[in-house]
């Protein structure tokens, strides 16, 4: 694809996530949330990955675009529902990311590589997958965290955690140890990497 295809493919995604009704406040300013998400999540590839392809790039940015429109709420509680849920969204996700990028003329095999990155498709084999799913879940770890422990006792905090860990590669772990966060945050963190290893 061209650097034009690129950059206007990145913008459209970009004016979708603007739309998101629920807005979160980063950095001392309130944003739409996806937006601030995807933002997050392409600063983290570009640190993983000093040369990421520009489908990684577009998946980076489209991995939650338009998460809004598919509530939690329309699925049944509990796990079973929520994991419906979530395959619900992944599929949507990536079906708008091919709406976008067939709007934009991208090759049929960037497109593909999007959906597959997107899906999470061979995520222990494949490196831009994993990367992928390490700064997905770094920016769990810097947005969500401390909400989470505020509303979590620490049994569960850890539980979470133990889950999340092992989705990560070593540089993710390593990345994950080097956020800026609070002292009661930092601890946690270690004590789930130390008992996970363990």
């Amino acid at each position: 694809m061209s650097p034009d295809q690129l950059e206007r493919a990145l913008a459209t995604i970009d004016s979708l996530n603007e739309r998101d009704p629920n807005l979160i406040s980063f950095s001392g300013e309130e944003r739409p949330k996806e937006l601030v998400h995807s933002e997050l999540v392409t600063q983290w590839i570009e640190r993983l990955d000093s040369n990421p392809s520009d489908a990684l790039r577009l998946a980076a940015r489209a991995h939650h675009v338009e998460r809004w429109v598919i509530p939690r709420s329309e699925y049944p509680k509990g796990r079973a529902g929520y994991l419906k849920w979530r395959a619900a969204l992944q599929r949507h996700h990536a079906a708008t990311a091919e709406q976008v990028l067939a709007a934009q003329g991208v090759d049929s095999e960037t497109t593909a590589r999007v959906r597959d990155i997107i899906c999470k498709r061979n995520l222990r084999s494949d490196p831009e997958v994993q990367c992928f799913e390490d700064a997905l879940c770094l920016v769990f770890l810097e947005t969500q965290l401390t909400a989470l422990a505020g509303r979590l006792d620490r049994d569960k905090m850890l539980k979470v955690l133990r889950l999340t860990l092992p989705k990560m590669s070593g540089a993710g772990r390593e990345a994950a140890l080097s956020l800026e966060l609070n002292a009661g945050d930092r601890a946690l963190l270690q004590q789930a990497v130390e008992s996970w290893q363990s």
